[in-house]
């Protein structure tokens, strides 16, 4: 199960990324609303767990404009506040679940489990970003609904990237990925596809991040 974390408090993110990971899930976190908020559009989550209380763009903000945007992802909320007004006013907002700081893990691997056999456990097979769709399934890439022809290579590097929006991908990280071609090796190799895939998706999504490596990111 892939999860979406959006909490700022990065002790107890890192505890739950840590104990969520051993239990099995997939865990991407984002740590304030707006990252939050653009990470919940990515159709491969399967639960978002969403704390109320952060910087940038509230808990509840952020919980607002993705049901407004149409985002059907079940939503848990962590929140300290125990008030039942707080839990009303979370689930009249479009939270599916509601858990109040602090829990034990294992109550919440209960209710993210409970809460994906609720809605059916489906994931969508597509990865989307901004006009670029990719469908896991079948490997077909389209941008603004056009077909794009990628190589094989490309298709995995582009995916890979999907799955990462927003994050630094070192070479290294590129070359542990899709080795399986030996001249992948050398890191201008990997820069000589790293262009060639810019050319075909747009030339501003993949950033080059200078001595860290590259991110998939809207333009400024």
């Amino acid at each position: 199960m892939h999860i979406l974390l959006v909490e700022d408090d990065d002790e107890l993110a890192a505890r739950l990324e840590r104990g969520l990971a051993q239990a099995g899930f997939v865990v991407e976190r984002a740590s304030d609303g707006h990252d939050g908020l653009e990470l919940a559009q990515q159709p491969q989550m399967d639960v978002i767990v969403l704390d109320l209380g952060l910087p940038g763009k509230s808990g509840l903000e952020v919980l607002r404009e993705i049901r407004s945007l149409g985002v059907t992802t079940p939503v848990l909320v962590l929140t300290a506040r125990g008030t039942w007004a707080d839990k009303v006013s979370g689930l009249n907002d479009g939270a599916d679940d509601y858990l109040t700081k602090p829990f034990h893990l294992p109550e919440l691997i209960a209710r993210l489990n409970a809460l994906r056999r609720r809605t059916g456990g489906h994931a969508s097979n597509t990865l989307v970003f901004e006009d670029l769709s990719l469908n896991v399934a079948s490997g077909e890439v389209t941008r603004n609904s056009e077909p794009l022809d990628l190589t094989a290579l490309e298709l995995r590097m582009l995916k890979y990237f999907m799955h990462r929006v927003r994050h630094v991908v070192s070479q290294s990280d590129l070359v542990d990925h899709l080795y399986g071609v030996d001249d992948m090796r050398e890191s201008n190799t990997i820069e000589v596809y790293i262009s060639r895939l810019r050319r075909k998706i747009g030339p501003d999504k993949i950033k080059t991040i200078r001595g860290l490596g590259y991110m998939l990111k809207r333009p400024a």
